[in-house]
């Protein structure tokens, strides 16, 4: 059984996305890492490689988030954490939007699944609003007046009081999230961009020691160490950013 993690630690507040296409690309790179701790595996990986990859990295020492974002009826989300928990996925995501009810059978099942693995009960957290939307585009698109920076502190306080015991957020939303949500409750936080780093798809962001000064407890980052031509380097300059 592992210790819980140390969120003082730099290397223990940073998670890797693992976006590859396969089980063998997505090990490498967590092995041309040694100082990483923790992993996300999301869609991509997971639909290509199987439940198998989650135990894999297990296996080589890595902690796994593991990032299917559950959206669904009450029973069906509570199966699928089951099942997530049982694999030893340390953090694990449903969508804030899937309501109280489902909310709560997603937690309960999470904490019945790892108990019935020997493990202990994963972290869900609930995913808001994605970081690649921007505001405007939010309101035309969804035809949702409330304003983004409103909506997901609705979103986080409505999985709260489920009974989640985390959110993912973008940065720009940790600070009020946090006042409204001491730790420790968990605040995941996407939408990462080192200094001098392209934003790509997403649209809300902060650089690493931005967004823990805010009040994030973890960060996820992909392409800034993962597409860099020497990623263990990218990593190690994020851990130097955190200080």
């Amino acid at each position: 059984m592992r210790p819980p993690a140390d969120l003082s630690d730099s290397a223990e507040r940073l998670i890797l996305a693992l976006d590859r296409p396969d089980a063998a690309a997505a090990l490498a790179l967590a092995a041309a890492i040694p100082d990483l701790r923790w992993v996300k595996v999301g869609l991509e990986l997971f639909t290509a490689a199987g439940p198998s990859v989650v135990q894999r990295l297990r296996d080589q020492g890595q902690r796994v988030f593991l990032d299917l974002k559950f959206h669904d009826i009450p029973a069906t989300m509570a199966g699928a954490c089951r099942s997530a928990a049982r694999l030893g996925a340390e953090l694990i995501t449903v969508h804030a939007w899937a309501g109280r009810e489902a909310l709560a059978a997603a937690q309960a099942a999470a904490a019945e699944g790892a108990a019935a693995a020997g493990l202990p009960a994963p972290t869900l957290l609930a995913v808001t609003v994605l970081t690649s939307w921007d505001p405007g585009r939010f309101a035309a698109e969804l035809a949702i007046d409330e304003p983004v920076a409103d909506y997901v502190p609705r979103l986080a306080a409505l999985a709260a009081a489920a009974g989640i015991a985390g959110a993912v957020c973008s940065p720009v939303e940790v600070a009020r999230l946090r006042a409204d949500h001491p730790a420790p409750f968990r605040l995941i936080t996407p939408g990462i961009r080192p200094s001098g780093a392209a934003r790509g798809d997403q649209q809300r962001v902060m650089t690493p020691a931005q967004a823990i000064a805010a009040g994030a407890s973890q960060l996820v980052i992909g392409r800034p160490i993962s597409a860099a031509p020497d990623p263990a380097a990218a990593f190690a300059a994020c851990c130097r950013e955190l200080g």
